[in-house]
């Protein structure tokens, strides 16, 4: 993947030959944004998550320290990296940005080197950062998300889903008689089944906000913001299909000849009052009933009157 693909830069500088200036020379390497005041430069950071903003501190009606402050205290925009760029040059302007937050300070007239090469090492310090948080919120074995990164996605999923009154549909999937498999077969065999499952489940997720995670031993959940039960219902049975022509043989299953999953589903309809635990707990007692009904079949919970 090429840097420029993978990286934004967001200059935010009233100055129009300042912000010129800064765009032709990072352009041949990133993906460069601009704004000319610090309101512009809160919209772009919202809109187009930049990893980096090269921020002017005088400009009119809102300064970037203000603009700073604003980026940390909202969480959708506080891990973005801000470098300074200012004609302050006394050492306690420098050091009070710093305090604020700011990765670097850089003075103006500015030498395009430095800025390419400080650029350069803020970027990447972003990609490792990147890097290294994506390992944590990953299963080692299936490759999926893992249960904390499940747990964080879930709650902002489910916050935004009441907010919007949009619908909500979280499921729980179980591979049917496992223990029978991991004895009859080795647990190798099981973790290989278990990581064609998991490949099943990540392939039926249809948008980059659908998530399939790992919960724990054969337990997958699968989470699917704005999906009401119908369409969630299809796309499960379309996974229960999927991981039927896997055709991977369990003949210590009596459930069929091959491995098969359980699934229990619940639905967060709009305007609901139910809680994030109850949504969880409606969709795992649905996947207790779909194991009591025989296995490798869909249990959807019904919400009361």
């Amino acid at each position: 993947m090429k840097i420029a693909e993978a990286q934004k830069v967001l200059i935010a500088d009233d100055d129009a030959v300042n912000r010129e200036v800064l765009g032709e020379l990072l352009k041949p390497e990133y993906t460069v944004l601009l704004a000319k005041n610090g309101v512009q430069a809160l919209e772009r950071a919202a809109r187009h998550q930049p990893d980096l903003i090269l921020l002017d501190v005088m400009m009119p009606d809102m300064d970037g320290y203000e603009v700073l402050r604003r980026l940390r205290a909202d969480p959708q925009l506080a891990h973005i990296s801000v470098i300074f760029i200012s004609g302050l040059d006394r050492p306690e302007d420098e050091a009070a940005g710093l305090k604020m937050g700011a990765a670097d300070y850089i003075v103006k007239p500015f030498n395009q080197t430095v800025v390419m090469a400080r650029v350069a090492l803020h970027l990447q310090v972003v990609r490792q950062r990147r890097m290294l948080e994506r390992l944590a919120n990953i299963d080692g074995l299936t490759e999926l998300a893992n249960r904390r990164r499940f747990d964080e996605v879930y709650g902002l999923e489910w916050q935004r889903a009441r907010r919007g009154k949009r619908p909500l549909s979280l499921a729980l999937l179980d591979i049917d008689a496992f223990k029978q498999y991991n004895d009859r077969y080795g647990h190798p065999a099981g973790d290989r089944a278990l990581r064609s499952v998991a490949r099943a489940a990540a392939g039926a997720m249809r948008r980059p906000a659908d998530l399939a995670a790992r919960y724990g031993g054969e337990e997958l959940v699968l989470l699917l913001p704005e999906t009401g039960a119908l369409e969630a219902g299809q796309v499960v049975s379309q996974l229960l299909e999927a991981v039927a022509a896997l055709g991977i043989a369990h003949e210590a299953s009596s459930v069929a000849p091959v491995l098969t999953v359980s699934v229990g589903g619940a639905t967060l309809e709009p305007g609901s009052q139910e809680t994030q635990a109850a949504l969880f707990e409606a969709a795992d007692s649905a996947l207790y009933r779909a194991k009591q009904a025989g296995r490798n079949r869909i249990c959807w919970h019904e919400p009361g009157p």
